[in-house]
């Protein structure tokens, strides 16, 4: 499972019943969207789509937790049964679907937005059935990392970029995450770019990346406000 870097994530969550020989079985649920956003007074809820692609019955467990200090050093998460304290409401918590079913799971903010970006992750894994047969094999259950932004009444993106040679520091001191997309750098106008990797920078965190080279380079940043590039 990956962290709040990464936008949303697929993961395997385990084996089962692994003996030889080996017979596959999947349970295959997909979603609709791994990244929800949400703010008081325009878009406070949303649904997501939960269906089995697969040819199984799949048992589905959802569990919510709030991220806390998000791309800091200190970065932890909280996991809190009260949707009133944990701040977000996500049911249903479990549910089973047929091969080719699909439901809907409600994501929904229960208290106004603050003055700074409050940042969720929502799991949403298969839990371990029965197997289809009493013949050896195993179970590959792949769940999914969704996440929620509940944005601030005010968003605010203040994005400051600063080059050392070939050394880029990148800080948030904006109130809202923010996307750096569509990096590169060219060693000339014509010829020699290459791609740089992209990142969500959380409010008040600092990224830092070598550049491959000493050319010009630059970054598409995306926000609440809208987009800019930069060039650097």
């Amino acid at each position: 499972m990956t962290g709040p870097g990464t936008s949303g994530s697929r993961f395997v969550l385990g084996l089962l019943a692994l003996v030889q020989p080996i017979s596959a079985a999947r349970a295959d649920i997909v979603l609709s969207e791994l990244i929800v956003e949400l703010q008081s007074g325009r878009h406070n809820r949303d649904d997501v789509e939960l269906w089995n692609n697969g040819a199984e019955r799949a048992y589905v467990a959802i569990e919510p937790r709030e991220v806390l200090d998000p791309g800091k050093p200190g970065q932890s998460s909280r996991a809190e049964p009260d949707p009133e304290k944990l701040g977000l409401l996500v049911a249903p918590a479990r549910m089973i679907l047929e091969p080719g079913q699909r439901k809907l799971v409600r994501i929904a903010m229960l208290a106004a937005g603050g003055d700074r970006e409050r940042v969720y992750r929502v799991t949403v894994k298969p839990v371990a059935g029965p197997l289809a047969s009493d013949a050896s094999g195993l179970k590959v259950l792949i769940g999914y990392d969704v996440l929620v932004l509940v944005r601030p009444s005010e968003a605010r993106s203040n994005v400051t970029i600063e080059r050392s040679a070939n050394r880029l520091t990148v800080r948030n001191d904006g109130n809202v995450s923010v996307e750096l997309t569509q990096g590169r750098q060219c060693d000339s106008p014509n010829a020699g770019c290459r791609d740089l990797p992209g990142k969500r920078l959380y409010a008040g965190a600092q990224w830092t990346e070598t550049l491959p080279g000493s050319g010009p380079a630059e970054y598409l940043v995306r926000s609440p406000a809208g987009q800019d590039r930069r060039r650097f």
